[in-house]
């Protein structure tokens, strides 16, 4: 992948991929007559991967500040963490065997996109091993070093996360609301 389009270091979809978003705008997508519960869910679960992580770097700004006890917090990074971890997996992996595939096949000129999603999946899969390794160091020492480590390791998380995330829904739903592909 080129450096450049790298998930650590594009600030957004190339314009020769945004062809399909630049006629079919985010604010218009609910509205438009390919937009099925398909998409409100796959778009939903993109909206509860932020809102996880949001919560787990909450969690540990209040526990670093003094408004979250050890236990507490340790608890949520168990649970909020292994949670968000494990879905996300999944949701890569249903995306990478079936519906990028299926996706790609619809517009030649987005292809390279798609394959852009995919480094950003491996690349995440790094994020998402060193995610797992601080919440582990944190819930074994839960500490206030280990708790800023971890806290330090979800605000770069968050960064390519969403980066990716928003790349994505830039590149598939515009086309899936252009081909209205039989997804399954």
């Amino acid at each position: 992948m080129d450096d450049d389009l790298s998930l650590e270091r594009r600030t957004g979809l190339p314009d020769a991929l945004r062809v399909l978003a630049e006629t079919l705008p985010r604010d218009g997508w609910e509205g438009h007559d390919n937009f099925t519960a398909l998409t409100r869910f796959w778009l939903d679960r993109h909206l509860m991967f932020r809102d996880v992580l949001g919560r787990l770097r909450t969690g540990a700004e209040a526990y670093l500040d003094g408004r979250a006890e050890d236990r507490r917090h340790a608890g949520e990074v168990a649970r909020y963490g292994g949670f968000l971890l494990n879905e996300l997996m999944a949701h890569h992996h249903i995306e990478d065997a079936h519906y990028f595939p299926q996706l790609s096949e619809l517009d030649a000129r987005l292809t390279r996109g798609f394959t852009l999603l995919d480094a950003d999946h491996h690349a995440l899969d790094d994020h998402i091993r060193g995610l797992a390794d601080g919440a582990n160091a944190y819930l074994t020492a839960q500490g206030r070093d280990t708790a800023g480590a971890l806290h330090a390791g979800l605000g770069r998380f968050e960064t390519f996360l969403d980066r990716h995330l928003t790349d994505e829904e830039d590149l598939v739903v515009p086309v899936i609301l252009t081909y209205a592909p039989p997804l399954g």
